[in-house]
């Protein structure tokens, strides 16, 4: 009974082994892309609020808030992402 209810849970620890394996490839990539789209992030962002700096309407200190709070939220999300890749993995 022991030999057969130890041979019965061999492929559940190649199954957790195989999703460690996938979580590890995934994690990776996303390591890889993550800085390369928080740049286009950042680039949109600021093509988008470039308007408020130059022109016949340019307002310095609305450009300057809309930067900064453009800014603010993607650290936030920075800080997120890092923490939950060092939690995680």
């Amino acid at each position: 009974m022991l030999l057969l209810l130890l041979l019965a849970t061999v492929p559940t620890y190649a199954q957790i082994g195989g999703i460690e394996d996938s979580v590890n490839e995934i994690s990776d990539t996303i390591r890889v892309i993550f800085p390369i789209i928080l740049g286009v992030i950042f680039l949109v962002g600021f093509l988008f609020n470039a308007g408020h700096f130059f022109g016949e309407n340019a307002d310095l200190k609305k450009g300057i808030t809309r930067v900064l709070v453009f800014v603010l939220i993607a650290g936030a999300v920075v800080g997120i992402f890092t923490y939950l890749i060092t939690l995680v993995v």
